[in-house]
C-alpha cells in the first residue's frame, strides 16, 4: 500500500444548485442593538403643510345685546325728531303766547288781634287775565292756591274761580283771601312799624293749574306759576290802599 489513492469528486451533469429553504438575510443593527433589516427603506418624508390658524368668533348673546342697543338707540332718536317735528308744526300753527296777569286793586277787609293774640286777615284782591292768543283757550281747573306774604310770614290764602277763558280775552277776578297767623302780637307790630315808613312790601304768590285748548284738541294739564312784588301805602282796614309798585313775574310749569 505504498501507493497513494486519490480520491475526486464527481459532479453528475444533472444536478442542480438547490436553493436553501430560508433565504439568507443579513441583518443590521441599530445604534439601539434592534435589527434593522437591510432590505428596509428609511420613510417617505412627508412635505409640510401650514394649518389655518381658526379664530374663535365672540358668543351670539354679545351680539344680540349690541344689535338691541343700537335699535333702542335708533327708536329714541326717532321718537325724539318725531316729538320735535310735532311740536314745531303747533308753534308755527298756533302761535302760543303766555297769558298776563295784573294786580289792580289790593283791600283789606279785616286785620286784628284775636283774643288768643293770633292775627286774623281778609284781603280782597282784584285781578286781571288777559289772552293774547288768537287761536288758544285756558281752561283755569279746581286746586289753584293764592296767597300774600309778608316777608317770609303767610298773611291770608284763596283760591281761583273754575272757569274757561276764550281767545283774546280779558277777564277781570275779585279774589277773596283769609288767613290767621298765631304770632300776631309780633307780626302785628312789625306791620305798623313797616307802615310808618308809608311803604309795606307784600308778596302775592300764584300756583294754578290749567289746561291749554288747541283747535278741538285739550291738552294735559300744566301749572301757571307766579309772584308779585306789591309796595302799598297802608295796612289800615276799610281804608283805601294805593299800591305804589307792582312787579310781577309768570311762567308755565310743565
Amino acid at each position: 500500500m505504498g501507493d497513494h489513492i486519490k480520491v475526486h469528486p464527481v459532479v453528475e451533469p444533472d444536478a442542480r444548485p438547490t436553493v436553501p429553504l430560508v433565504p439568507h438575510i443579513s441583518s443590521k443593527f441599530s445604534e439601539r442593538g434592534n435589527p434593522v433589516p437591510c432590505n428596509s427603506h428609511p420613510p417617505p418624508v412627508l412635505p409640510h403643510r401650514t394649518i389655518p390658524v381658526i379664530h374663535s368668533k365672540p358668543p351670539k348673546k354679545r351680539n344680540c345685546w349690541c344689535k338691541c342697543i343700537c335699535w333702542t338707540i335708533s327708536l329714541l332718536i326717532l321718537l325724539i325728531l318725531i316729538i320735535a317735528a310735532t311740536a314745531g308744526a303747533l308753534y308755527l300753527i298756533f302761535r302760543p303766547k303766555i297769558p298776563n296777569y295784573s294786580v289792580n286793586r289790593l283791600q283789606i277787609s279785616d286785620l286784628r288781634l284775636n283774643f288768643d293774640m293770633s292775627l286774623y286777615a281778609k284781603f280782597d284782591v282784584k285781578i286781571t287775565a288777559i289772552n293774547p292768543n288768537k287761536k288758544i283757550g285756558i281752561y283755569y281747573e279746581k286746586g289753584s292756591h293764592l296767597s300774600v306774604w309778608y316777608s317770609s310770614t303767610k298773611l291770608c290764602q284763596g283760591s281761583l274761580p273754575k272757569f274757561y277763558q276764550g281767545h283774546q280775552n280779558r277777564t277781570v277776578l275779585n279774589v277773596a283771601l283769609t288767613g290767621q297767623n298765631q304770632y300776631g302780637r309780633t307780626l302785628m307790630g312789625a306791620l305798623q312799624e313797616q307802615q310808618q315808613t308809608g311803604r309795606v312790601p307784600l308778596n302775592l304768590k300764584v300756583d294754578v293749574p290749567v289746561r291749554i285748548k288747541l283747535g278741538k284738541l285739550k291738552l294735559r294739564k300744566v301749572r301757571v306759576l307766579g309772584k308779585c312784588l306789591l309796595i302799598v301805602d297802608s295796612l289800615s282796614a276799610n281804608n283805601r290802599i294805593s299800591i305804589k309798585a307792582s312787579t310781577c313775574k309768570f311762567g308755565l310749569k310743565l
